[in-house]
Protein backbone atom coordinates (compact mmCIF):
# COMPACT_ATOMS: atom_id res chain seq x y z
CA UNK A 1 0.00 0.00 0.00
CA UNK A 2 2.99 2.51 0.29
CA UNK A 3 3.91 2.09 -3.15
CA UNK A 4 -0.08 2.76 -3.83
CA UNK A 5 -0.34 5.82 -1.81
CA UNK A 6 2.88 7.53 -3.05
CA UNK A 7 1.85 6.98 -6.42
CA UNK A 8 -1.27 8.69 -6.29
CA UNK A 9 0.21 11.62 -4.88
CA UNK A 10 2.31 12.19 -7.85
CA UNK A 11 -0.12 11.16 -9.88
CA UNK A 12 -2.60 14.51 -8.38
CA UNK A 13 -0.53 16.26 -9.65
CA UNK A 14 0.90 15.11 -13.20
CA UNK A 15 -2.66 14.55 -14.02
CA UNK A 16 -3.45 18.37 -13.20
CA UNK A 17 -0.48 19.58 -15.44
CA UNK A 18 -1.15 17.19 -18.13
CA UNK A 19 -5.05 17.94 -18.25
CA UNK A 20 -4.32 21.90 -18.53
CA UNK A 21 -2.62 20.76 -21.79
CA UNK A 22 -4.39 17.69 -23.50
CA UNK A 23 -8.31 16.82 -23.36
CA UNK A 24 -8.97 14.21 -20.66
CA UNK A 25 -9.82 11.55 -23.05
CA UNK A 26 -6.07 11.78 -24.42
CA UNK A 27 -4.10 11.52 -21.48
CA UNK A 28 -6.65 8.29 -20.55
CA UNK A 29 -5.64 7.08 -23.47
CA UNK A 30 -1.86 7.49 -23.32
CA UNK A 31 -2.08 6.38 -20.18
CA UNK A 32 -3.35 3.12 -20.94
CA UNK A 33 -1.02 3.02 -23.41
CA UNK A 34 2.08 3.57 -21.39
CA UNK A 35 0.56 0.81 -19.07
CA UNK A 36 0.51 -2.03 -21.83
CA UNK A 37 4.39 -1.25 -22.37
CA UNK A 38 5.24 -1.11 -18.93
CA UNK A 39 3.19 -4.07 -18.12
CA UNK A 40 4.31 -6.49 -21.06
CA UNK A 41 7.93 -7.63 -19.29
CA UNK A 42 5.78 -8.82 -16.37
CA UNK A 43 2.95 -10.39 -18.92
CA UNK A 44 6.18 -12.30 -20.81
CA UNK A 45 7.19 -13.49 -17.73
CA UNK A 46 3.62 -14.96 -16.26
CA UNK A 47 3.56 -17.32 -19.17
CA UNK A 48 2.21 -14.71 -22.78
CA UNK A 49 -0.85 -13.18 -23.97
CA UNK A 50 -1.87 -16.76 -23.79
CA UNK A 51 -1.59 -17.17 -19.80
CA UNK A 52 -3.99 -14.15 -19.58
CA UNK A 53 -6.78 -15.99 -19.57
CA UNK A 54 -9.86 -14.52 -16.88
CA UNK A 55 -11.93 -16.72 -15.12
CA UNK A 56 -14.63 -13.75 -15.47
CA UNK A 57 -14.77 -11.75 -18.50
CA UNK A 58 -17.59 -10.18 -18.31
CA UNK A 59 -16.75 -8.41 -14.67
CA UNK A 60 -12.97 -7.71 -15.83
CA UNK A 61 -15.02 -5.53 -18.26
CA UNK A 62 -17.75 -4.12 -16.12
CA UNK A 63 -15.13 -3.13 -13.84
CA UNK A 64 -13.15 -1.39 -16.51
CA UNK A 65 -15.86 0.71 -17.78
CA UNK A 66 -16.97 1.69 -14.26
CA UNK A 67 -12.97 2.28 -13.39
CA UNK A 68 -12.33 3.78 -17.11
CA UNK A 69 -15.97 6.84 -16.26
CA UNK A 70 -14.17 6.84 -12.15
CA UNK A 71 -10.91 8.31 -13.70
CA UNK A 72 -12.28 10.68 -16.51
CA UNK A 73 -14.40 12.31 -14.17
CA UNK A 74 -11.89 12.91 -11.25
CA UNK A 75 -9.09 14.00 -14.22
CA UNK A 76 -11.83 16.52 -15.25
CA UNK A 77 -12.63 17.44 -11.65
CA UNK A 78 -9.14 18.40 -11.18
CA UNK A 79 -9.74 21.39 -14.18
CA UNK A 80 -12.79 22.04 -12.66
CA UNK A 81 -12.45 22.54 -8.53
CA UNK A 82 -9.57 23.85 -6.48
CA UNK A 83 -7.18 20.50 -5.47
CA UNK A 84 -8.02 20.30 -1.87
CA UNK A 85 -11.62 19.67 -2.92
CA UNK A 86 -10.60 16.96 -5.40
CA UNK A 87 -9.29 15.11 -2.51
CA UNK A 88 -11.40 15.88 -0.28
CA UNK A 89 -14.25 14.74 -2.13
CA UNK A 90 -12.06 11.63 -3.26
CA UNK A 91 -11.63 10.53 0.48
CA UNK A 92 -15.09 9.48 0.98
CA UNK A 93 -14.00 6.57 -1.04
CA UNK A 94 -13.17 4.43 1.27
CA UNK A 95 -16.82 4.63 3.08
CA UNK A 96 -18.38 3.93 -0.26
CA UNK A 97 -16.07 0.97 -0.16
CA UNK A 98 -17.22 -0.36 3.16
CA UNK A 99 -20.76 -0.25 2.19
CA UNK A 100 -20.00 -1.98 -1.26
CA UNK A 101 -17.56 -4.97 0.68
CA UNK A 102 -20.39 -5.70 3.25
CA UNK A 103 -23.14 -5.80 1.47
CA UNK A 104 -21.83 -7.73 -2.14
CA UNK A 105 -18.55 -9.54 -0.49
CA UNK A 106 -19.58 -10.65 2.72
CA UNK A 107 -17.08 -8.51 4.35
CA UNK A 108 -17.27 -7.56 8.55
CA UNK A 109 -17.18 -3.75 9.81
CA UNK A 110 -16.17 -4.26 13.46
CA UNK A 111 -16.06 -1.21 15.54
CA UNK A 112 -12.37 -0.65 14.84
CA UNK A 113 -13.00 -0.37 11.01
CA UNK A 114 -16.02 1.66 11.21
CA UNK A 115 -14.08 4.03 13.63
CA UNK A 116 -10.91 4.12 11.92
CA UNK A 117 -12.96 5.06 8.65
CA UNK A 118 -15.18 7.81 10.62
CA UNK A 119 -12.47 9.43 11.84
CA UNK A 120 -10.24 9.71 8.80
CA UNK A 121 -12.77 10.89 7.04
CA UNK A 122 -13.52 14.15 9.79
CA UNK A 123 -9.74 14.73 10.20
CA UNK A 124 -9.38 15.10 6.47
CA UNK A 125 -12.48 17.49 6.01
CA UNK A 126 -11.55 19.37 9.39
CA UNK A 127 -7.76 19.70 7.89
CA UNK A 128 -8.66 20.46 4.13
CA UNK A 129 -12.07 22.58 5.08
CA UNK A 130 -12.74 22.61 1.24
CA UNK A 131 -16.46 23.54 1.27
CA UNK A 132 -17.83 27.42 1.72
CA UNK A 133 -20.77 27.43 -0.55
CA UNK A 134 -23.56 25.70 -2.86
CA UNK A 135 -22.28 22.24 -4.40
CA UNK A 136 -20.60 23.01 -7.82
CA UNK A 137 -20.73 20.98 -10.87
CA UNK A 138 -17.29 20.10 -10.52
CA UNK A 139 -17.82 18.69 -7.25
CA UNK A 140 -20.52 16.43 -8.24
CA UNK A 141 -18.05 15.07 -11.05
CA UNK A 142 -15.34 14.07 -8.08
CA UNK A 143 -18.44 12.69 -6.10
CA UNK A 144 -19.00 10.79 -8.83
CA UNK A 145 -15.47 9.74 -9.34
CA UNK A 146 -15.09 8.93 -5.75
CA UNK A 147 -18.24 6.46 -5.89
CA UNK A 148 -16.64 4.66 -9.32
CA UNK A 149 -13.60 4.33 -7.73
CA UNK A 150 -15.51 2.50 -4.73
CA UNK A 151 -17.35 0.18 -7.25
CA UNK A 152 -14.16 -0.27 -9.29
CA UNK A 153 -12.12 -1.39 -6.04
CA UNK A 154 -14.71 -4.16 -4.85
CA UNK A 155 -15.51 -5.21 -8.05
CA UNK A 156 -11.31 -5.91 -7.91
CA UNK A 157 -11.43 -7.54 -4.68
CA UNK A 158 -14.03 -10.27 -6.32
CA UNK A 159 -11.53 -10.97 -9.12
CA UNK A 160 -8.56 -11.39 -7.12
CA UNK A 161 -10.32 -14.20 -5.51
CA UNK A 162 -10.08 -16.25 -9.26
CA UNK A 163 -7.71 -14.24 -11.02
CA UNK A 164 -3.55 -13.44 -10.53
CA UNK A 165 -2.84 -9.40 -10.14
CA UNK A 166 -0.80 -9.70 -13.63
CA UNK A 167 -3.97 -11.15 -15.13
CA UNK A 168 -6.17 -8.41 -13.67
CA UNK A 169 -3.80 -5.39 -14.65
CA UNK A 170 -3.36 -7.01 -18.14
CA UNK A 171 -7.13 -6.69 -18.79
CA UNK A 172 -7.20 -3.13 -17.44
CA UNK A 173 -4.99 -1.76 -19.65
CA UNK A 174 -6.47 -3.45 -22.55
CA UNK A 175 -9.87 -3.24 -22.30
CA UNK A 176 -9.53 0.71 -21.20
CA UNK A 177 -6.99 1.34 -24.34
CA UNK A 178 -9.59 0.25 -26.51
CA UNK A 179 -12.35 2.11 -24.52
CA UNK A 180 -10.81 5.02 -25.12
CA UNK A 181 -9.14 5.06 -28.53
CA UNK A 182 -12.07 6.71 -30.52
CA UNK A 183 -12.79 9.74 -28.23
CA UNK A 184 -8.78 10.44 -27.75
CA UNK A 185 -8.38 10.41 -31.63
CA UNK A 186 -11.70 12.89 -31.82
CA UNK A 187 -9.66 15.35 -29.67
CA UNK A 188 -6.65 14.26 -30.71
CA UNK A 189 -3.37 16.85 -30.42
CA UNK A 190 0.24 15.85 -30.10
CA UNK A 191 1.64 16.66 -27.16
CA UNK A 192 4.94 18.46 -26.22
CA UNK A 193 8.03 17.47 -25.10
CA UNK A 194 6.99 18.77 -21.69
CA UNK A 195 4.13 17.11 -21.58
CA UNK A 196 4.51 13.88 -22.35
CA UNK A 197 7.28 14.01 -19.58
CA UNK A 198 4.30 14.12 -17.19
CA UNK A 199 2.20 11.60 -19.49
CA UNK A 200 4.99 9.22 -18.72
CA UNK A 201 4.69 9.85 -14.63
CA UNK A 202 1.28 9.39 -15.32
CA UNK A 203 1.62 5.92 -17.23
CA UNK A 204 4.12 4.73 -14.78
CA UNK A 205 2.39 5.69 -11.14
CA UNK A 206 -1.30 4.95 -12.92
CA UNK A 207 -0.37 1.29 -13.41
CA UNK A 208 2.33 0.91 -10.32
CA UNK A 209 0.12 2.06 -8.32
CA UNK A 210 -2.92 0.16 -8.94
CA UNK A 211 -0.48 -3.18 -9.24
CA UNK A 212 0.08 -2.66 -5.52
CA UNK A 213 -3.64 -2.28 -4.58
CA UNK A 214 -4.52 -5.37 -6.30
CA UNK A 215 -1.37 -6.82 -4.79
CA UNK A 216 -2.95 -5.70 -1.58
CA UNK A 217 -6.85 -6.35 -2.35
CA UNK A 218 -5.36 -10.36 -2.94
CA UNK A 219 -3.63 -9.95 0.81
CA UNK A 220 -6.76 -8.45 2.66
CA UNK A 221 -10.33 -7.28 3.12
CA UNK A 222 -11.61 -4.34 1.16
CA UNK A 223 -12.55 -2.92 4.02
CA UNK A 224 -8.69 -3.02 5.54
CA UNK A 225 -7.09 -1.82 2.80
CA UNK A 226 -9.06 1.35 1.38
CA UNK A 227 -9.09 3.22 4.89
CA UNK A 228 -5.44 3.35 4.12
CA UNK A 229 -5.68 5.89 1.48
CA UNK A 230 -6.48 8.27 4.74
CA UNK A 231 -2.40 8.05 5.14
CA UNK A 232 -2.15 10.56 2.26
Amino acid sequence: MAGWLACVVVLTVAGREATSRLSVFEVMELRSLIGICLLYPLVRRDGGIRAMKTAHLGRQIVRNIVHYGAQCCWLLALTLIPLAQVISIEFTMPIWTAILAVAFLGERMGIWKTTAVVLGLVGVVVIVRPFGGAVSGGQLIALTAAIGYAISVTLVKSLTRSDRVTVIMFWMVVIQALLGVVPALAVWQWPSAQVWGWLVVIGFCGTYSHWCLTQALSHADATIVVPMDFLR
